[in-house]
């Protein structure tokens, strides 16, 4: 159980802009014409790229990395919007102990834009930051759906995603316990910390990373794209040569 002091969400979200990119999320005006809500990329699972938000955002990573294979550039696009998700949730909690809603018909989402996400929330609803209420708000609304879709489309393996949504949180915690120690806020360093753990707990999530080292059970594949190499926290310690297969599963 996490004690968190619970202070008023700011309307502008203004003090997740010190901790980074993948932090921020816009309550600012939304561009015209509107980009789609997640809930809407999450359900359209069509087959015509510029007409489905999720299908064009998979090939325009695929475009970027140069990436012979779709599922590649899908596990990419997934540990991407997880990592953002993440961050806005986890930071939030850890600075005010709330949250914001994170429905996904209330966010909005450019699915051409650049990396970190571009995210526009379009109503604050402010809920208490505990663990379970991050589970619900980033697991269940929106990884769940998303692994999915995904899953439906490209035939993306439920353990390399839940690894990605596994590395995608371990690496805000990161991002965030390193800010609070410059910053001097233990207080926030702490209840991230604590946070991360009862969320690295959580069914959807447990058993994805060595729980010593934080290191995944599985691959992301980014290792297949040209002159990817492997990540920091990668099961292996340099690209394999026999068949990734063995390693998204």
């Amino acid at each position: 159980m996490v004690l968190l002091l619970l202070v008023d969400l700011d309307p502008d979200l203004t003090a997740l802009r010190p901790l980074g990119g993948f932090f921020v999320l816009r309550t600012d005006a939304v561009p015209r014409p509107a980009p789609p809500t997640l809930a809407e990329a999450y359900e359209n699972r069509g087959p015509e790229v510029y007409g489905n938000s999720m299908t064009f955002r998979v090939q325009k990573v695929a475009d970027a990395l140069r990436a012979s294979e779709l599922r590649i550039a899908a596990s990419v696009a997934q540990q991407g919007l997880a990592a953002r998700l993440w961050s806005v949730s986890l930071g939030c909690a850890a600075l005010h102990g709330r949250i914001p809603d994170l429905d996904p018909r209330l966010l909005r989402w450019d699915a051409d834009g650049s990396a970190p996400d571009d995210l526009w929330l379009t109503e604050l609803r402010p809920l208490p930051g505990d663990a379970a209420n991050l589970a619900a708000a980033v697991l269940d609304g929106h990884l769940e759906p998303l692994a999915a879709a995904l899953r439906d489309r490209y035939r993306v393996a439920s353990g390399l995603l839940r690894g990605n949504a596994a590395s995608a949180l371990a690496g805000a915690a990161r991002q965030l316990l390193g800010w609070a120690h410059a910053n001097g806020r233990t207080d926030v360093a702490a209840r991230a910390r604590a946070l991360t753990a009862e969320l690295l707990a959580h069914p959807a999530l447990a058993g994805t990373l060595d729980p010593a080292t934080l290191r995944r059970r599985s691959c992301c594949l980014y290792y297949r794209v040209p002159g990817g190499g492997v990540c920091g926290d990668c099961c292996f310690t340099r690209p394999p040569r026999s068949s990734p297969r063995a390693a998204s599963g």
